[in-house]
C-alpha cells in the first residue's frame, strides 16, 4: 500500500501529482524544481543557485517521508543546457554525498524554465 508524502516546506505540486509517494521502504520524490517555497516563484538565479534551492527543496521532501540524502540509491537529473554540468555537479556533490546511481541529461524545456530539474528514489 502507498501513501502519498506533502510537506509545507517544500514547493507545492503545480499540476496532478504528488511531492513524493512511499511504497514499501521506498520514498519515488516527484522532479523539484528551484520554486522557493516561501513565495512560490523562482528566486534563483544560475544553475549553482537553482541546484542549491533544489537540493533544499529535495532534502525537506525527503524528510517529510522519512529519509534523507544518505539512503538516496537514484537519482534522474535534469539540465536545460549540458554546459551547466560541472557547475551542478559542484553543488549535488555536496548533497548527494553516498554517490547514488545516476542518470543526468539535457532537455528542451523544464517547467517555469528553470536550468535544472530533481528527482529521488531513496530508502526509507
Amino acid at each position: 500500500m502507498s501513501k502519498t508524502v506533502h510537506t509545507d516546506a517544500a514547493p507545492a505540486a503545480i499540476g496532478p501529482y504528488s511531492q513524493a509517494v512511499v511504497t514499501g521502504n521506498l520514498v519515488f520524490t516527484s522532479g523539484q524544481i528551484p520554486i522557493d517555497p516561501a513565495t512560490g516563484a523562482v528566486e534563483a538565479d544560475g544553475i549553482q543557485a537553482q541546484a542549491e534551492q533544489v537540493m533544499k527543496n529535495l532534502g525537506e521532501v525527503l524528510k517529510a517521508a522519512g529519509s534523507d540524502y544518505t539512503k538516496a540509491v537514484k537519482t534522474t537529473c535534469f539540465l536545460a543546457h549540458m554546459a551547466d554540468f560541472a557547475a551542478f555537479n559542484e553543488v549535488y556533490g555536496r548533497y548527494f554525498t553516498s554517490k547514488p546511481a545516476r542518470s543526468c541529461v539535457a532537455v528542451k524545456d523544464l517547467p517555469k524554465g528553470v536550468l535544472v530539474e530533481v528527482e529521488v528514489i531513496a530508502e526509507i
